[in-house]
């Protein structure tokens, strides 16, 4: 058997056992991907080629762990625009062929391609003459001689230390599928707003679609005029909530804005506020953010410059306040 010695072969030395085979089963599995880069050769550019062009789904089968590989690929292949299904090859024969339609391309994974359920299948698709790509660990095996391309995932060895337990070969069919599917997503020039229309969920999905006019439109809109007083003023922002007010002049345009700070700054110089008005104490040209812009842009302005709100506007126009909270309630912190 062949095992990988970490360079650091001292700090080994000092390891517990349970690390030790920790580091060596991530050495193996990291050797297995890279090994896969020498195994890319035209029939690997063929694939890709044959699925773009396909008129069809991108049907992917396995049995075994490598099933679970082949449904794992196919959700990563969905959600990047390269419409595919899952058809695990045992449920195959026993019904679910009807899942192949004529303009699809079947891509069977399996380390050995020498599977009793692989064996049976492989016949029957070729009768349908769809093209069958064989993703396998043995290039002289059944699947390897039927398939129309065949992609190399040979691995020198399993992580297991019976080299039995599928470890190294399923990694290394992973990493193809990625591989095939960012080599996809390319060639079809798959954009970010793409992606957002197929992954909406989650935290990562708001960070690609929601905007500053999402969560603006649902908070308050605080505003005082110029000349108004500092009660009228404390007044606004407390009954708002969102630690700020703007200022505008008397043609509603926004010339600054108020926030708890400036309170707290004026109430340390003077006492005596009965004649401060907003402008006196507002700040000049505040950080803003036009309504269309993405949701995680204003997050980002506001870290860039420590605040926790930003006065939204659309052109000149002031349309309300995007906080750090809405950002937190959307789950984008």
């Amino acid at each position: 058997m062949h095992i990988i010695l970490s360079p650091n072969f001292d700090r080994l030395n000092n390891l517990t056992d349970i690390k030790r085979t920790a580091i060596r089963t991530i050495e193996l599995e990291a050797e297995a991907v890279s090994s896969l880069i020498p195994q890319l050769d035209d029939t690997f550019d063929e694939t890709v080629e044959a699925i773009a062009a396909c008129q069809g789904r991108l049907v992917v089968s396995g049995i075994g762990k490598s099933a679970i590989i082949a449904q794992k690929i196919v959700a990563t292949l969905n959600s990047t625009g390269s419409p595919s299904i899952f058809l695990h090859a045992a449920d195959a024969i026993h019904g679910d062929l009807g899942i192949i339609q004529k303009s699809d391309v079947v891509i069977i994974i399996s380390k050995s391609g020498e599977s009793p359920e692989i064996k049976v299948l492989v016949p029957l698709i070729k009768n349908f003459g769809n093209i069958l790509v064989g993703m396998v660990g043995n290039i002289s095996s059944f699947l390897a001689k039927k398939a129309d391309f065949v992609l190399n995932t040979t691995v020198s060895q399993e992580a297991c230390p019976n080299n039995l337990a599928p470890t190294t070969s399923t990694t290394a069919q992973l990493a193809m599928g990625d591989a095939i599917a960012v080599c996809l997503l390319e060639k079809r020039g798959f954009e970010i707003s793409d992606f957002a229309k197929l992954n909406p969920g989650g935290a990562l999905g708001k960070k690609l679609y929601l905007r500053v006019s999402d969560l603006c439109s649902e908070n308050e809109k605080p505003v005082v005029a110029a000349d108004q007083s500092v009660k009228e003023v404390i007044m606004e922002i407390t009954r708002n909530r969102l630690g700020v007010t703007a200022v505008v002049n008397a043609a509603q345009k926004l010339i600054g804005v108020v926030t708890d700070g400036d309170i707290r700054r004026m109430l340390e110089k003077t006492d005596d506020i009965k004649k401060i008005v907003a402008k006196d104490i507002m700040t000049m040209n505040p950080k803003t953010i036009g309504s269309s812009e993405m949701a995680v842009t204003a997050l980002d302005m506001m870290r860039q410059n420590s605040i926790t709100q930003l006065i939204v506007i659309d052109g000149e126009k002031y349309v309300g306040v995007v906080h750090l909270h809405d950002l937190i309630k959307e789950g984008l912190i």
